[in-house]
Formats: structure tokens, C-alpha cells, sequence
């Protein structure tokens, strides 16, 4: 069975954008080539990357060109083929086709269509967007959070998670830091509920 990891560039005070629509390029963020080469080994490690449609729509706009892009740092063209090359799910309500090694799956039934990819999938599985990450922590089906903590605070900004109040109780697997005071932590969430339980 596979785990669902919500993959996030967090402030101090677990904001993930300062301004809604920055995406995730918010001036906050202190992203190094250390740092990315982080970003790419763990990405390549993944055996699927589920990801909500404004996250997905960010990375398609960018990434597949960013590999062909000579101007650009070698980290950054890396990650632009393991993201194109990667297998992907978009979950959207509203796009139907996708391209770049992509299946897309929506409507009602969504959540119980990820409860099936988990089951049936081997490794972890990237998870990016609150929207999607928040939909998966109230079915249980979170399985670990992987937060790159950057130092700084926002005071405002779209949180963590979206319109979520209840106590989430956590495990550290895993922690490490970087240069400009950029801390990694991975969490895995005690109550996941084991696939098909939903």
C-alpha cells in the first residue's frame, strides 16, 4: 500500500502562499541549489505525484519548459524532467485531459478513487495542494507531512491546510536542515485510516 505525502514549503507560522495566487514563488521562500537538490532527489524517489489543479496547472506552465531551458541552472532542468517524465494524477473538477504522463480523475467520487490508487500503489505518493491535502486528512487518508520550514513569519496567508480545526497527532520520522536556516521535517500522522476503511 502507498502513503500519501502532503509536500510543503511552509513559514514558521505554516503559511504556503503570502499573497493568494504567488503559487508557491512567494520572496519569502529562501530555495538554494542545496535545497532544490533535495527537492529533486526526493522527487525522483516518489512513485506517484497527485496534485490538486491550481498546483498542477502552476507546475505545467513552468516545468516542462524549465528542462529545455539552457539558461537555467542543472537543478532546476532536473527537476523539470522528473516532474514531466514522473507519473501524475490531477484531481480537478473541471479539466478532463492533461497531458505529461498524466491520468486525470474527478467528480463525487475522488476521494474513494485515491483510496484506490493508495491501496494499489507501492511507495509514497507526492501530494501537492491544501485543497487536495486537507480532503485526504479528513478521510484519513493523510499518511505523512514533509514540510520544508522557511524562517520566516507571515502573519497572514493561506494556511497549511484549508478550514481545518481538529487536533492532528504526529510522529517525527524524519529531520534535517539547510543553509539560510531552512529546516526539513517529516511527520507521519497517527490516525491515517488504512485504505478501503473510509
Amino acid at each position: 500500500m502507498g502513503r500519501f505525502v502532503y509536500w510543503m514549503n511552509v513559514s514558521l507560522d505554516l503559511r504556503i502562499e503570502q499573497v493568494p495566487g504567488d503559487n508557491g514563488a512567494g520572496e519569502w521562500l529562501r530555495i538554494d541549489e542545496e535545497l532544490h537538490r533535495e527537492f529533486n532527489t526526493r522527487a525522483r524517489a516518489l512513485a506517484l505525484m497527485v496534485q490538486g489543479r491550481v498546483v498542477y496547472e502552476t507546475m505545467e506552465e513552468y516545468w516542462p519548459r524549465a528542462r529545455e531551458d539552457a539558461s537555467l541552472p542543472d537543478v532546476m532542468r532536473e527537476y523539470g524532467e522528473i516532474w514531466t517524465t514522473a507519473p501524475k494524477v490531477l484531481v480537478s473538477r473541471t479539466r478532463h485531459t492533461a497531458g505529461h504522463n498524466t491520468r486525470v480523475i474527478g467528480g463525487d467520487d475522488a476521494i474513494e478513487q485515491l483510496a484506490a490508487l493508495r491501496a494499489e500503489t507501492d511507495g509514497a505518493i507526492g501530494v501537492g495542494g491544501a485543497t487536495l491535502a486537507t480532503q485526504l486528512l479528513r478521510a484519513g487518508l493523510l499518511d505523512e507531512l514533509l514540510l520544508f520550514t522557511h524562517p520566516t513569519i507571515l502573519g497572514f496567508g493561506r494556511p497549511l491546510f484549508d478550514d481545518y480545526d481538529l487536533p492532528i497527532d504526529l510522529d517525527l520520522l524524519e529531520q534535517g536542515s539547510f543553509e539560510h536556516g531552512v529546516t526539513m521535517h517529516r511527520y507521519s500522522v497517527r490516525d491515517a485510516k488504512e485504505a478501503g476503511s473510509c
